[in-house]
């Protein structure tokens, strides 16, 4: 995708890579980005980066009221990138089930219901990009993170049948697997962490490369390498963590 000149909206924009990912939007070139949030006021810092350019917009991923509004306010997007993300820790067996169905509403259904919202305004718009911030848990799990990875392996399902379904009217649809970034979401968990800055960074470019599936750390890339060659293997390295 030419990202020089395209109109952005970022989900989860307020912080980590949310907020990264706007600057490196800025960076490259678009000539918009909306930055959402649920607390509006949480935007000061990202749109600051350029108040020219960033645009604050209220939005919970989960209100499904707000979001069929959502393109009233923002009708010249052709780039979406959904970002907004929540992680609950626990097990299986033993996670509430009301832990599960959060990270599912924001994980999957918030990035569903984004992206059958804005696929008709980014047609309408002569076509563009969707990405979808997943995460390497997608394709395996660690346990403790059952209902996240739940949530994240359900949204790369969905990013696959959007793929397919958005080819022909010119929307390429980008799934991303980071591991460990050094955001709030795993602030206290001892995993090595990459920087938002360096993740966001390579999400932009991946985007601007045409590369479908995003592996933006170093990390993730090894991963991902052993994962194609061994995918049991790495199954059972990330059940023993």
């Amino acid at each position: 995708m030419e990202i020089k000149n395209a109109v952005a909206l970022v989900t989860g924009a307020n912080r980590g890579i949310g907020r990264e990912l706007v600057h490196a939007l800025l960076d490259a070139g678009v000539k918009k980005v909306y930055a959402t949030a649920r607390d509006i006021n949480s935007l000061t810092a990202t749109q600051a980066l350029d108040p020219k350019r960033v645009v604050a917009l209220q939005l919970d991923v989960t209100d499904r009221q707000r979001m069929a509004a959502l393109p009233g306010d923002a009708g010249d997007v052709n780039l979406l990138v959904n970002n907004a993300g929540v992680l609950d820790f626990g097990g299986i067996l033993d996670v509430p089930l009301d832990a599960v169905t959060r990270n599912f509403e924001t994980n999957f259904y918030g990035k569903l219901l984004m992206a059958r919202t804005f696929a008709p305004v980014i047609e309408r718009n002569g076509g563009g990009a969707i990405v979808n911030m997943l995460s390497f848990v997608s394709l395996v799990s660690a346990p403790g993170l059952s209902g996240y990875n739940a949530s994240k392996a359900a949204a790369w399902s969905m990013t696959l049948s959007l793929r397919a379904s958005l080819a022909a009217k010119g929307i390429m649809v980008h799934g991303v697997f980071p591991t460990g970034v050094d955001t709030d979401m795993l602030a206290g968990v001892d995993v090595p962490k990459a920087s938002p800055v360096d993740v966001a960074r390579a999400i932009v470019s991946g985007l601007a490369e045409n590369r479908e599936d995003i592996f933006p750390d170093e990390m993730s890339t090894q991963v991902y390498a052993a994962w194609r060659q061994d995918h049991k293997a790495v199954e059972k390295q990330f059940a023993a963590m």
